[in-house]
């Protein structure tokens, strides 16, 4: 069990360090809304990632990958949301006017809430996280051990390894402050991660398995 651990850690953890949405969602929102709101979004990936690490340990995302329609689906609505959401933050980052003070954006529950239920919209609605357990998990399970408990434990290592490296973007954000808080530099971090979620959106809708 202790080996089928480290070599998932070490698998998970060089796809996490791997530049792609999820980072990109996480410095966005800490430049532009604080560093409370980005570790909230990152809780909101990490949710998504888990549960989809859960569903995958149980075999329900099986069903997924192995239904056409049901995998075309949900890449189609994923799509929508991706594009929808990278089209929101392009339009932000034109008409983003003066800096809004961060502790105003951070004290609203709605937008914690909000920056929560993103992180894990994103990643429910990416059937290739699902498509990523199913592959993977199998590879890891030890004779012995029941797939469920397995399966989760996985989902949970790779959970702490994002927890761990978006806290190092958040981290180095934060070094960055005074640089980042520019509102020129604010317009086009929204633009560019508006940009790039766009084409995330655009890529799973014509992509395959």
């Amino acid at each position: 069990m202790g080996h089928s651990l480290l070599s998932f850690a070490v698998v998970a953890g060089l796809l996490t360090v791997v530049p792609g949405l999820d980072t990109a969602l996480v410095l966005r929102a800490a430049v532009s809304r604080g560093r409370r709101y980005a570790f909230v979004t990152a809780l909101g990936i990490g949710s998504g990632t888990l549960l989809w690490g859960i569903l995958a340990a149980a075999g329900v995302s099986v069903l997924v990958t192995a239904s056409e329609l049901g995998y075309a689906v949900l890449r189609v609505v994923g799509a929508i949301y991706l594009v929808w959401m990278g089209v929101g933050m392009i339009r932000e980052g034109f008409r983003r006017g003066a800096a809004l003070p961060e502790a105003t954006v951070e004290a609203g529950p709605t937008g914690l809430v909000g920056a929560w239920a993103r992180g894990v919209g994103t990643n429910l609605l990416n059937p290739k996280v699902g498509v990523f357990y199913v592959a993977m998990l199998p590879q890891f399970l030890p004779d012995g051990v029941p797939p469920l408990v397995m399966g989760c434990v996985l989902a949970l290592v790779h959970n702490v390894e994002g927890m761990l490296w978006f806290t190092v973007i958040i981290g180095a954000a934060g070094l960055a402050k005074s640089w980042l808080s520019r509102d020129s530099v604010r317009r086009r971090v929204d633009a560019v991660t508006g940009a790039v979620v766009v084409g995330f959106g655009v890529n799973l809708a014509a992509g395959h398995r």
